[in-house]
């Protein structure tokens, strides 16, 4: 049984008026489960100059069940972006510097994942799926 854990912190001076610092774990598990998730994609980079959206995970290719999707925009220019969606609605946009990290159950060819780069000039998108 593979073991992977993640972990997020977030530490600000100035955000609420006061000092701020949160930090949290979570242990990666098979959906209803204490087996932890056995399979990943690995760390891969996408460089993309497409002028539409483009599918990244492909819902059909995974089963139902617990996979946790990792997303970062790998540009330095501040104006360049990602827009993500699933099931043609968008979840947010990833400007330079910007990552997510998220629950996927994936059914069928709607809830597909997909990246559209805001520019043509090869934006890098650094992505992984942990799965069942």
């Amino acid at each position: 049984m593979a073991t992977t854990t993640a972990t997020i912190t977030i530490n600000s001076s100035d955000l609420t008026g006061d000092p701020l610092s949160l930090s949290t774990t979570t242990t990666l598990y098979k959906a209803g489960q204490t087996v932890g998730l056995e399979n990943t994609s690995g760390v891969g980079r996408t460089k993309s100059v497409a002028s539409g959206a483009v599918i990244l995970y492909d819902g059909d290719a995974y089963d139902n069940g617990s996979h946790k999707v990792y997303l970062a925009n790998k540009s330095t220019d501040a104006t360049e972006y990602f827009t993500i969606t699933m099931n043609s609605e968008p979840i947010g946009k990833l400007y330079a510097g910007d990552w997510m990290f998220f629950p996927w159950e994936a059914a069928a060819d709607t809830s597909d994942i997909k990246y559209q780069p805001s520019v043509t000039t090869g934006m890098v998108l650094e992505h992984m799926i942990i799965s069942e």
